[in-house]
């Protein structure tokens, strides 16, 4: 996604191939580092502003080729997570946080409760009701979000590429981990580098879980998406994947694959 559109537009959410034939309904909360420019980059550096700390790099990018390949309806959130993390409910301490990894945001120390409340109206809201009425109408449907993950975290590497991730719904995560290694030698793990427990499921646990959607949340290493051509391969190979692992689930509907 084109951040300069996402600025331009200032919207806190975008729905891409609305009209979609698939069952499949992406999510990725993270979509960009825009933060519009009441917040004064909420006090931090331009190198900052374009880390991992404000967005998910290049999960956007492999959610927009998939939606293409899957002919699947895309959610984005389209501004900084410093701002408001769309995949945090309201009462979250990580919401509006006032610390991101090592890293200090000076624009979110001591929000007041009306503070809180403007973002989460202006900001949440318009994210949650969209992806709650592309849920409600779309038959059968099945949720996957999207995110990337950084290398090293605080000094210590991190060995695996990509997490598969769910809450207290394991269906569909248990379809795709038994069908891995037909579609791919990365090293995959159950619910790492985040799961239930750091708070990251909030999406599939309001929008999947109430409704008993099938769901998964895939993490994806950021240094593996980092090109272009790494992101299509990435789509086309998280494409067959899916489907393959939805079939496998014996659930109704279906997932339409768009060569």
């Amino acid at each position: 996604m084109n951040h300069d559109v996402a600025s331009q537009n200032a919207r806190p959410v975008a729905p891409i191939n609305p009209q979609g034939a698939s069952s499949t309904i992406l999510v990725c909360e993270h979509a960009t580092h825009y933060i519009p420019s009441i917040f004064f980059d909420l006090g931090l550096s331009g190198d900052v502003l374009q880390s991992h700390v404000a967005w998910d790099p290049g999960a956007m990018a492999v959610a927009e080729h998939l939606s293409h390949k899957l002919d699947a309806t895309l959610i984005a959130g389209v501004l900084s997570r410093l701002v408001y993390d769309c995949n945090r409910p309201p009462d979250a301490p990580d919401a509006m946080p006032e610390k991101s990894e090592v890293h200090v945001i000076p624009g979110n120390q001591n929000l007041s409760p009306e503070d809180k409340a403007m973002r989460v109206a202006t900001y949440y809201a318009p994210f949650r009701d969209c992806l709650s009425k592309t849920v409600a109408q779309t038959p059968n449907p099945v949720i996957v979000t999207l995110h990337s993950f950084t290398p090293t975290y605080h000094g210590e590497a991190r060995k695996v590429e990509i997490g598969v991730v769910h809450d207290s719904d394991a269906r569909l995560a248990d379809a795709m981990l038994a069908c891995a290694a037909d579609h791919t030698s990365a090293d995959l793990r159950r619910n790492e580098p985040y799961g239930p427990a750091h708070g990251v499921t909030h999406t599939l646990r309001e929008h999947a879980l109430p409704g008993n959607h099938l769901n998964v949340m895939l993490e994806i290493r950021n240094d593996l998406i980092r090109t272009h051509t790494q992101q299509v391969a990435m789509a086309d190979m998280l494409a067959g994947w899916i489907a393959d692992a939805f079939g496998r689930t014996n659930a109704a509907g279906s997932v339409q694959c768009v060569a």
